[in-house]
């Protein structure tokens, strides 16, 4: 009986001891169970949540660039694009011939993808997506997403792409952007670290801690600036205002499959990318369309000033190329058609065109002398078509000469013998300074690259740049706007702008709303009223007096305003005496490049000064028969059409405080 017993007590004691031992365990089975699914709820329903929606870098959406009327130039659109993210497959080459397979694919895309696949993964940078092809069709879009799920690290999405949607009419002053190139990055990484307060030296440091903040910054700004969806300026005014346009990074968040695969965009607000400033600049589209089509099939420039406030309202290089295609990347093909076509198309005559003045100069050469005192306006000059000095003959346009002439008579007949008298009594220098004063030989930028300031010779700076004495022959040349005298279209158009507000200061200018322009200045050295009146007499006599080299073009065809010019003609051959004897040869009987240059200068309406313009049509030849005729009919628009009114980012608030506008300089 005792052993019974002690055995009972033993089992008690083991069964005491267990149930204790499983009470503990299930308390703490129930208290982790506790913890888990109420106390630590939000942190594993976060973490469940990473398992599908990851963080991705977004590229910020570029500012628009919009005319003085608020009308787009550069802006945005969608278009379908496929990528493959490296990391995501282990046959790059395979996903390649697949994609190759569905839909069409230039040979050399193929090899750039597989090379960029190739640089990635060799950058550490595998997790980048890699872009195959921009601009789908709807077809090849549709088709692609049908096929996406079954080829590993295929991307297919709508991505917001840069448009200019009146494609050449502002290739030269908008420009284009383009995926960063190594001196792109070089530049945009400096930039960027120091916006961000970092000092460049450190982040590029191999001895700073790789998750130091310097460190860490790179890394962030070298994700962005090979993402796909981010261009910089390459030139124009998308590379001047390209850190007003640009915008801020910002990630997205994304809902994912087990693959890895996108499903869903979230919102995200607090972590967006922050736009991009839009900007206007001061030309009026339409104007600018206008005087495109008016050239034709013309090589030229042309540039329209608003007199009073300075704005350019049209700005004219053609031909011309399309900024759209250089979005994406253009083809070697296409890029050698254009460098290798004989009109130039990449050439941004407007500002960066120079060219030899010819007689629209004579106006700078009339004051100079006035300025310097070396003639009575009244006193004349006898011109039988030919000037002799030393021993060399100077020739006048007019081979039977214009007899005896005066200053205005001068300027309308556009007199040389007049000219290269008045240029011999006034000096090479004085000519110079005032030529500076009407703003030859500035660059004036407004905000683009591109620009040339064209050349105002003088005796420095040829004993300068050729160790060379100044003779006077030259200056007879340089009287009229010939020789080393070199200028650009802008620069023809100010200095019609100063004569036509009669000496007041002109301050050009471009950029409407947008950054301030580095160097802006305005042109308004000392030009005396009473001159400045005689030159527009001058201009007025050439459009509406018998003997006006521009006469059949001084009527604008609206009933009353009529315009002020000047004609010139720009040698770019030298005549030989013998040709002179047998008759100057022109038009189709000499190549199309040996043809002089027309230019002409006016303003309008003339009895009240509102517009000023310049045009150049190359080897066009005459100045009052091609180039007036353009610059007519330019005017006449802008004053029907009333280019210079108010622009819409100066009449109301609402557009100036736009949140994606910006402030105004």
């Amino acid at each position: 009986m005792a052993g019974g017993a002690d055995f009972e007590t033993l089992f008690t004691r083991r069964m005491a001891i267990a149930a204790g031992v499983g009470g503990v365990a299930w308390t703490g089975l129930v208290a982790r169970l506790f913890q888990l699914q109420v106390l630590e709820k939000d942190r594993y329903a976060a973490m469940a949540e990473e398992n599908h929606i990851k963080l991705a870098l977004a590229a910020p959406r570029r500012g628009r660039i919009l005319d003085r009327f608020g009308r787009p130039l550069a802006a945005h659109r969608r278009a379908g694009r496929v990528s493959i993210i490296p990391e995501q497959t282990d046959d790059p080459q395979g996903v390649l011939r697949r994609i190759s397979e569905l839909i069409d694919i230039a040979p050399e895309r193929l090899e750039r993808a597989e090379r960029d696949i190739h640089n990635a993964r060799r950058r550490n940078a595998a997790f980048v997506p890699v872009t195959v092809q921009n601009e789908l069709t709807y077809e090849d879009f549709a088709r692609m997403n049908v096929h996406a799920a079954e080829i590993p690290g295929l991307d297919v999405e709508m991505a917001l792409t840069r448009s200019y949607p009146r494609g050449r009419d502002f290739a030269h002053v908008l420009g284009y952007v383009a995926r960063p190139n190594d001196r792109d990055m070089t530049r945009l990484e400096d930039f960027l670290l120091l916006e961000a307060g970092m000092n460049p030296e450190r982040a590029y440091d191999s001895e700073m801690p790789s998750n130091s903040q310097e460190r860490v910054e790179l890394r962030r700004i070298r994700q962005l600036l090979k993402h796909p969806d981010f261009r910089t300026g390459r030139s124009g005014l998308e590379l001047k205002a390209d850190d007003w346009l640009r915008g801020q990074r910002g990630s997205k968040r994304l809902v994912t499959n087990a693959a890895g695969r996108t499903l869903e965009e979230l919102p995200s607000d607090d972590l967006a990318p922050r736009d991009g400033r839009d900007m206007f600049i001061t030309i009026d589209s339409d104007l600018q369309r206008a005087a495109i089509d008016r050239f034709g099939s013309e090589s030229g420039a042309s540039v329209v000033l608003d007199i009073e406030s300075g704005d350019v309202l049209s700005m004219v290089s053609t031909p011309a190329f399309d900024p759209n295609e250089f979005v994406n990347g253009i083809s070697s093909a296409n890029y050698s058609l254009l460098r290798d076509n004989d009109r130039s198309p990449l050439y941004p005559r407007a500002h960066g065109g120079v060219y030899p003045p010819g007689s629209t100069f004579k106006m700078v050469v009339a004051t100079a002398a006035l300025e310097a005192g070396v003639i009575n306006p009244s006193e004349r000059v006898h011109c039988n078509g030919y000037y002799r000095f030393g021993n060399r003959t100077w020739h006048c346009w007019k081979k039977g000469g214009h007899g005896s002439v005066n200053m205005h008579q001068g300027i309308k007949g556009s007199c040389d013998v007049y000219f290269y008298e008045i240029a011999k009594r006034t000096g090479v220098d004085k000519i110079a300074e005032v030529a500076r004063k009407f703003g030859y030989g500035d660059r004036w930028p407004l905000g683009m690259t591109g620009g040339r300031s064209g050349l105002v010779p003088d005796t420095e700076w040829k004993l300068r740049a050729r160790n060379e004495k100044w003779h006077e022959g030259e200056t007879l040349n340089f009287g009229i706007g010939q020789g080393q005298m070199g200028a650009t279209p802008l620069q023809m158009a100010m200095m019609t702008a100063r004569i036509a507000s009669e000496g007041r200061p002109v301050k050009p200018r471009l950029v409407g709303l947008g950054p301030n322009v580095e160097g802006a200045h305005a042109l308004d050295a000392p030009l005396d009223k009473a001159l400045m009146q005689r030159m527009k007499a001058g201009m007025y006599g050439v459009t509406s007096e018998g003997g006006g080299t521009a006469y059949r073009s001084g009527d604008l065809g609206l009933g009353g305003p009529r315009l002020a010019g000047k004609t010139g003609t720009a040698q770019v051959r030298r005549i030989s005496r013998a040709e002179r004897l047998s008759g100057v040869r022109k038009g189709e009987d000499i190549d199309r490049k040996l043809r002089d240059h027309a230019l002409f200068v006016a303003y309008a309406p003339a009895d009240n000064p509102k517009y000023a313009i310049s045009v150049v049509v190359e080897h066009g030849e005459g100045g009052s028969s091609t180039a007036a005729p353009v610059a007519r009919d330019i005017l006449a628009f802008a004053i029907k059409n009333d280019s210079g009114r108010k622009p819409s980012y100066s009449q109301t608030a609402s557009v100036v405080t736009s949140p994606s506008q910006g402030e105004p300089t």
